[in-house]
């Protein structure tokens, strides 16, 4: 086509002027097509035409068009004023208004001004926090959008509100299907699982697996009892779509690429110029899942390269994982233990990985790497590590079980279930008195699938181990391995089946060491021991019965009991929340079944939890005294300062009060402490036992008994906030 002239052009323009309704497209290429002061006077002409034809939807396009050199030469409330003279329309007007011209970039007003036109032309909107809603109502007066959601009807937007928050709902996205053809989604979770997730993945865009899970349970789409079931169907769908890139981690997002990838020339050369260890070991997995998955011909219909790992293929990626794994050393020896196993698999340059598996020997840094990998490679690790010296290296595998985390002993138990080396190390570590609580608790867990282990001592035996677990303070592992001991205790299946398994002398000897324990909430034992009895009647004879204490009034000062509550509302208002959110964001890291960071954090919850019920047991049972009521002093009481005469002639004065109470500066000691226990009704002239720091005791006199003095009186009644 001949090129026209400015003058031929502004002769089409001046015509397309005159006829309305205005070719906007044309006349928007025609602006675009000539010198930067002719564009601007073309495009104020054309607006004022605009407006005198209360022509919209025209002056917006033309302002969209040229945003960039109107925001150059106006300000944002001339554009906004241009655009109000072309419509009468007072919610449009509103939409105008509400979008901030006059205070942000035009190009964002103009943004927020057509999301608005667009959810006014189609009231299907999504909103990250409710879902998908129906836009029922548009208030231009207090420029607001009320918007049904499925779970809150009626909820109200203000128009800048809405520009943030909504977005229009294509009729692709899994909502709308879910609501238009709800068969239609139902048949895909049922039929096509692998399908569901990548239409979940093109509405929400990539995620992890966890937050997958999380949005399928609150949609509704699958239950969370049903999750597991639905993955592993999912899982096998999408390994053989190369669309789908799926994780190692839990934590990192399922990726839905664009397009295939294509394995062949070109990708190898982008492959040889990565230089970060993950993403080469990433590219390689990805290799591996297309080889698996894909067949010559099928790599055919989807338009890509056959895999062809020949020779020189196999070199670069040998070459390469070698340089990852050089990256690797001496900084994260987990991923190094993936490069290392990721080439054994391939079978590529076995001298190199001979030398990492020899380097993951040295100084068992197979441990740490072991305690950081994914559950589902540790078994892989394992194999990988004993691949060579068998005899030599399986030896020193079993030493090293008492301090294996507890994926890498279930792995090594895994894989060696039926090696006779390893059943005789399990049995020498269990009879051992402080046997590893990581195996404790394995063994116990599965205690059916070693009834073959002729080697191992005694079910009871191991449950004698478990109960002393389980009491005492614990930390880290073995405090994990506590909690799920206790677990286990609680699970009236799996009490059935230990009882099962244990001859009645068994039974009645771990009935009575579980009784005898006391580190188990009273609750808890009480029904733990109540399930042995049902399950083994003959024990009732068993139990021991035990009196009720008789009843003392607990008492301490007003400053004490001030402080306890003080260190409670501290637990309640500050530890116990941030435990919340550490957990929050420790569930976001990925699969809570090999989260470290959240099976602490809840391990945690359960300590504050439980320390949090204790404390207020303890407020409600103890009361805060202020001793006034002491008047005499004719015996030792709480409430009295007592002069003592030692055997050595030393005078000592201790003032005895209530159970919290303790400041060695003054020599004030709690009624509960021995020398009080031992100086508690004792007249002026009586001797006592004088307990000393080694347990011993000496004969020792009361030598006066006298009431509280002024300042003791002070120290009694002062509070933190009194700032004492």
């Amino acid at each position: 086509m001949e090129k026209k002239t400015v003058e031929e052009k502004e002769t089409l323009f001046i015509e397309y002027l005159q006829k309305p309704p205005y070719p906007i497209d044309e006349m928007i290429a025609l602006i675009a097509d000539v010198p930067a002061s002719k564009a601007e006077e073309w495009t104020a002409l054309s607006l004022t035409a605009f407006a005198e034809a209360q022509d919209f939807t025209s002056a917006f396009r033309l302002v969209r068009a040229r945003s960039e050199a109107l925001e150059q030469k106006l300000q944002g409330g001339a554009v906004r004023d241009a655009l109000r003279k072309t419509t009468r329309d007072r919610l449009l007007v509103a939409f105008i208004d509400s979008v901030g011209f006059d205070k942000r970039p035009l190009k964002d007003a103009l943004d927020r001004l057509e999301r608005l036109l667009q959810i006014q032309a189609r009231p299907f909107v999504l909103s990250e926090a409710w879902g998908l809603g129906e836009a029922r109502r548009f208030d231009y007066f207090y420029r607001r959008i009320t918007v049904d959601f499925p779970h809150r009807k009626g909820h109200q937007f203000t128009f800048d509100a809405a520009c943030e928050t909504l977005v229009p709902a294509p009729d692709s996205h899994i909502l709308m299907v879910a609501k238009g053809d709800p068969d239609c989604l139902a048949k895909w979770i049922k039929e096509e699982p692998g399908r569901f997730v990548k239409e979940m993945l093109k509405s929400f865009g990539d995620m992890p697996i966890t937050r997958l899970e999380e949005l399928s349970a609150k949609h509704g789409f699958v239950k969370t009892d049903g999750w597991k079931a639905f993955w592993e169907r999912a899982r096998t769908d999408l390994r053989k779509d190369k669309l789908v890139e799926i994780p190692t981690r839990r934590a990192e997002p399922l990726h839905l690429k664009e397009s295939a990838e294509k394995y062949g020339a070109e990708w190898l050369g982008k492959f040889q110029g990565i230089k970060d260890p993950k993403s080469i070991l990433s590219s390689v997995r990805e290799l591996q899942a297309a080889a698996r998955s894909a067949d010559a011909d099928a790599a055919a219909e989807a338009g890509s390269e056959a895999l062809k790992l020949d020779e020189g293929t196999r070199a670069k990626l040998a070459a390469r994982l070698a340089f990852a794994l050089k990256g690797a050393r001496g900084v994260d020896d987990a991923l190094y233990a993936r490069l290392a196993f990721c080439m054994d698999e391939l079978k590529l340059d076995p001298a190199c990985v001979s030398k990492a598996r020899s380097y993951l020997w040295e100084g068992n840094r197979y441990l740490d790497a072991a305690a950081k990998l994914p559950a589902r490679d540790v078994e892989t690790f394992v194999k990988f590590l004993t691949a060579e010296n068998g005899a030599s290296t399986k030896k020193a595998l079993f030493a090293a079980m008492p301090e294996m985390c507890f994926p890498l002993l279930s792995a090594t138990l895994t894989v060696f279930a039926k090696d006779a080396d390893c059943e005789k190390a399990c049995a020498a570590l269990l009879r051992d008195p402080a046997a590893p609580a990581t195996l404790v608790t394995y063994v116990l867990a599965r205690h059916e699938h070693f009834a073959e282990w002729k080697e191992l001592p005694g079910l009871v035996v191991v449950l004698t181990h478990a109960i002393a677990i389980g009491e005492g303070r614990q930390s880290g592992e073995t405090l994990r391995m506590q909690n799920t001991i206790r677990r286990l205790f609680a699970d009236k299946k799996w009490l059935e089946g230990v009882m099962n398994r244990l001859d009645p002398s068994d039974r009645a000897i771990f009935f009575e060491r579980f009784q005898a324990s006391a580190a188990w909430d009273p609750a808890t034992h009480h029904r733990i021991m109540t399930s042995m009895m049902d399950l083994a009647p003959e024990l009732k004879a068993r139990r021991v019965k035990r009196e009720a204490p008789q009843k003392v009034d607990r008492i301490t000062s007003i400053r004490s009991y001030a402080e306890r509550t003080a260190a409670y509302q501290r637990l309640v208002n500050v530890d116990i929340p941030k435990n919340a959110r550490d957990i929050d964001a420790a569930r976001s890291l990925g699969d809570l079944r090999e989260n470290f960071e959240y099976q602490s954090a809840k391990d945690e919850q359960r300590a504050l939890l439980q320390r949090q019920t204790q404390m207020q047991e303890e407020l409600n049972a103890v009361k805060a005294v202020d001793f006034s009521t002491v008047t005499t002093t004719d015996s030792v009481c709480p409430g009295t300062t007592v002069t003592i005469l030692t055997a050595a002639g030393e005078r000592v004065a201790y003032t005895i009060l209530g159970e919290w109470d303790n400041d060695l500066s003054r020599n004030i000691i709690s009624n509960k402490t021995r020398l009080s226990q031992n100086l508690l009704g004792k007249k002026v002239g009586e001797q006592f036992d004088l307990p000393d720091s080694e347990g011993g005791v000496s004969a020792a006199t009361v030598e006066a008994i006298e009431p509280l003095s002024e300042e003791l009186r002070a120290w009694v009644k002062a509070t933190p906030e009194a700032g004492n």
